[in-house]
């Protein structure tokens, strides 16, 4: 593929991921398959694509910060535990055979994309958030096991974290998402040091998707972009499945 049409392509999947991401969540579905479509290894497309998670949790705390939307030390707890998940599930991922890994992505693509396209929305609690003693004991537990998934794939992460995070602990949905984002900051931080040392990130193909991607993501936010969310659902559903099939077929 011509070079300029190459980085037209990343930068425009990015820039879509991240309205996605934004509005309904779940771009990693379509930015990791399109990295192992433009011929990078399952564990360097994986590795690559933290580039673009990493990007975007980074802007996406920020933005809580400057909002004074915080939950700490809740979200340093929950992020110390999933970095350790974090560290096995990428292991196993830069150690696994790119068939296999293809394989079962196309499998957690496709179920992924039913729990986006079938999602309730969330609702707010009005008791008051648990975020010490017994629950977040609880969380922290589950949270390792957050990360060994987030370290392994990491697509459709955040709708596993916010349910935790709301029905565990109890937080609203704006504090359930400044915890998502900043657990998911650490932990991406330290899988992407580990896949990087491994030499399984491509800095070119990541850095111009993850611009593509942060750029959406800022101005979707900011100018709340009017789409029906279930429009966006279906719309990553249905890319969802051309890409898992392509994916579990190209052996």
């Amino acid at each position: 593929m011509n070079e300029l049409w190459e980085i037209l392509l990343l930068f425009s999947v990015g820039f879509i991921a991240g309205i996605i991401n934004t509005l309904a969540g779940g771009g990693s579905l379509l930015t990791l398959p399109i990295l192992i479509f433009l011929g990078l290894p399952p564990h360097v497309a994986n590795g690559t694509n933290r580039i673009v998670i990493l990007f975007q949790s980074i802007t996406g705390t920020l933005g809580f910060k400057s909002k004074k939307v915080s939950s700490t030390p809740l979200d340093f707890y929950l992020g110390l535990t999933a970095t350790l998940g974090s560290l096995l599930g990428a292991q196993i991922a830069i150690e696994m055979k790119g068939a296999l890994f293809n394989k079962i992505l196309a499998i957690f693509m496709f179920f992924v994309g039913l729990l986006i396209l079938f999602q309730k929305k969330q609702t707010l609690f009005e008791s008051s958030p648990r975020r010490e003693g017994k629950k977040r004991i609880i969380s922290m537990i589950l949270f390792f096991f957050v990360g060994i998934y987030g370290g392994f794939i990491n697509a459709g992460i955040g709708f596993i974290i916010l349910l935790i995070l709301t029905r565990i602990n109890n937080l609203s949905i704006t504090q359930a998402n400044s915890v998502k984002v900043a657990v998911v900051t650490i932990y991406t931080t330290v899988a992407l040091l580990l896949f990087i040392y491994n030499q399984a990130v491509s800095w070119k193909l990541g850095l111009w998707m993850a611009l593509g991607s942060t750029l959406s993501a800022w101005t979707t936010s900011r100018w709340s972009v009017k789409i029906e969310d279930w429009i966006i659902r279906l719309f990553l559903f249905l890319m969802v499945v051309i890409l898992a099939t392509k994916l579990w077929l190209d052996q």
